[in-house]
């Protein structure tokens, strides 16, 4: 049941439904919200004359229990009391406004040279790393830390160019891929949260070297195309203190790094691993890397799941906020990502399909897509491109997303879609 109700008498707590207009008419991310912030009711007031708001005990009382874990993650309850870790997690929970401590953006394509070198050298040292555990030689700590402090930078200067080239999988290199892309998506997220350039780097070390203990794992328990047996699942589950014990015995690994290993793979109502911590007691980089880490392992192949999209995956992770994960920071990571992620294949409401290739983070359900098929079947020319923000006289009075596609519907890779790298 719902009521209609007047902006002016809405009040913090109550759960909307529906608005008195489109809602891609609004910034609002998530079509039906509790409202929990000053600036979201300034918002609705600002927007609109009345909304509609759950009118049933029943149907409020899912996000009451909400409201209880979240508060607690805005109170300063963070890891021990960690008053830097509450002050972000507070943030993260209110809408800001202003200007990001890190400015503005440059354009994506003057960012995507950098970020392809980076990746590349990324590999590159995680290849050279999975050696140096494998045959007991001394890591290269420095190296690590290099190719981290040019990330951080890049992400600075433009996040999604390195996220561009989280699109990149191969099962055969699943390790070393998978950690790059979660300290790619983990600073991405971090920015997103304001984090600091320092608190970037020790994010980004940990959330690089998250699963340095699979390294002491069997390939052929980690690729196992059928169903672990208990014993194989504890051997898989060891890698997070083998990787703890390893990043310890490091020299130059600061230890917020180590939490990101030995914290992600707790859950926010406990049942996780290995120490069994929930709420906020798992620290702000644990809850993050959780999120991550998960995001990237369901959105990839591998040999006993096919990935599914990345609209998908955000779906699922929210489906389980406040319950495997912070829901404050489930919302802040679906914000930075989009509504529709870079390189999700769409269809449009006209039929035709493209490629999503540039976010608009103030209307999160109107990116830039690069057309690929029409409706009809045939293919569209090279470069055309659709920014469904612009005004209606060049979307086809008004075109919007339809739908997500599976990945690779109609054959198509959405690395080719990638802006320009020179």
């Amino acid at each position: 049941m719902s009521k209609q109700v007047d902006v002016q008498d809405l009040k913090k707590g109550m759960y909307v439904i529906d608005l008195d207009r489109p809602w891609t008419e609004t910034s609002f991310m998530f079509q039906g919200f509790e409202i929990r912030t000053d600036a979201q009711l300034r918002e609705l007031q600002r927007l609109c004359r009345h909304v509609y708001v759950a009118d049933h005990e029943g149907v409020v009382g899912v996000h009451q229990g909400d409201r209880k874990t979240a508060g607690a993650a805005g109170s300063g309850a963070v890891s021990g009391g960690d008053p830097r870790q509450a002050e972000v997690l507070a943030g993260s929970l209110a809408a800001r406004r202003g200007p990001s401590i890190h400015g503005e953006p440059i354009p994506l394509e003057a960012e995507m040279p950098e970020a392809r070198r980076l990746e590349a050298d990324a590999r590159a040292i995680m290849r050279e790393m999975e050696d140096d555990v494998r045959l007991g030689r001394n890591i290269n700590e420095r190296g690590l830390q290099a190719i981290v402090t040019g990330m951080v930078d890049s992400v600075v200067r433009n996040p999604d160019a390195l996220i561009w080239f989280t699109q990149l999988r191969d099962k055969d290199e699943y390790t070393a891929l998978h950690s790059i892309r979660v300290a790619i998506l983990a600073l991405a997220f971090g920015r997103h949260l304001e984090l600091t350039v320092s608190e970037l780097n020790i994010l980004g070390l940990g959330a690089l070297l998250h699963d340095i203990g699979k390294l002491k794992i069997s390939n052929d328990i980690l690729n196992k195309p059928g169903r672990l047996t208990d014993q194989e699942i504890t051997i898989v589950r060891s890698h997070v203190p083998e990787g703890v014990k390893i990043l310890e015995s490091l020299r130059h690994i600061p230890l917020a790094a180590v939490e990101v290993a030995a914290c992600h793979h707790e859950r926010y109502q406990g049942g996780g691993y290995s120490r069994g911590l929930s709420g906020d007691h798992i620290g702000l980089f644990g809850l993050m890397a959780a999120i991550v880490d998960t995001y990237d392992a369901i959105t990839s192949d591998r040999a006993y799941h096919a990935g599914i999209s990345a609209y998908e995956a955000l779906g699922q992770i929210y489906a389980l906020r406040n319950k495997e994960y912070h829901g404050g920071l489930v919302d802040c990571f679906i914000q930075c990502l989009g509504t529709y992620p870079l390189g999700s294949v769409v269809e449009l409401t006209t039929g035709d399909v493209g490629v999503v290739i540039a976010i608009n983070r103030q209307r999160y359900l109107r990116p830039k897509v690069a057309l690929v098929r029409r409706a009809d079947g045939a293919p569209f020319p090279a470069g055309a491109v659709v920014d469904l923000a612009a005004g209606r006289e060049q979307t086809s009075s008004g075109v919007e997303i339809r739908r997500v596609l599976p990945v690779g519907a109609h054959g198509i890779q959405a690395t080719d879609y990638m802006p320009l790298v020179t």
